[in-house]
């Protein structure tokens, strides 16, 4: 029933004594000073020099004497979150429970295959304005990279000494036949005239 627990009679807890009403002048300061009501602070032993104030002028004056101010702003402290972040490039806090995402979602394989052929173009790049590789071992290489046979940079310049040494050998085998060939071209010339110059006795 709505007359339950209701008594008549004063209310047995005291009442607060009602204080000055300083809405306004916080209202009024709050404009003056471009901030909001919650940073205004006032002084609490000049109540009635402050409520007396009914004008932006007042306000200012008040302002002044330093009767009312603008509260700090309050921090925001960064450190511990700053702390975090380099305890976590180390890899700390990173096990399965602190894990939301899937793998791809954290890490996208593409964004890692990316990464891993920048990385090898640059190397193939900068190797052929270099003259370390010719135009053709760079389109070779370029290919195989693109293929997915070079897991970092270092097996691919592992391959690339391997290759330049291949070639070097090729090339000095193939030096190598052509003189034999030029001298048993040479041999045979000489015999041949030696046999015309027989013939002609």
């Amino acid at each position: 029933h709505w007359s339950r627990g209701w008594r008549k009679g004063p209310s047995p807890l005291p009442r607060k004594p009602m204080g000055v009403n300083l809405r306004v002048q916080k209202r009024l300061a709050s404009a003056v000073l471009k901030c909001g009501k919650r940073k205004i602070w006032l002084d609490p032993n000049e109540t009635n020099d402050i409520s007396m104030a009914n004008s932006r002028q007042n306000i200012r004056k008040l302002i002044k004497d330093g009767f009312i101010i603008k509260k700090p702003q309050k921090m925001h402290s960064r450190a511990r979150c700053l702390k975090h972040l380099e305890a976590v490039r180390k890899g700390r806090h990173t096990g399965h429970g602190k894990r939301r995402g899937t793998r791809e979602a954290r890490m996208p394989t593409k964004v890692l295959w990316i990464r891993r052929q920048r990385v090898l173009r640059r190397l193939l790049k900068k190797y052929r304005e270099q003259k370390k590789i010719d135009k053709h071992l760079y389109h070779e290489l370029y290919m195989k990279s693109r293929g997915n046979v070079f897991k970092n940079k270092r097996v691919l310049m592992e391959y690339i000494h391997v290759a330049k040494k291949e070639k070097a050998r090729d090339k000095v085998l193939q030096e190598q036949a052509e003189a034999r060939r030029l001298k048993n071209k040479q041999a045979r010339e000489r015999r041949e005239d030696k046999q015309e110059a027989e013939k002609k006795k």
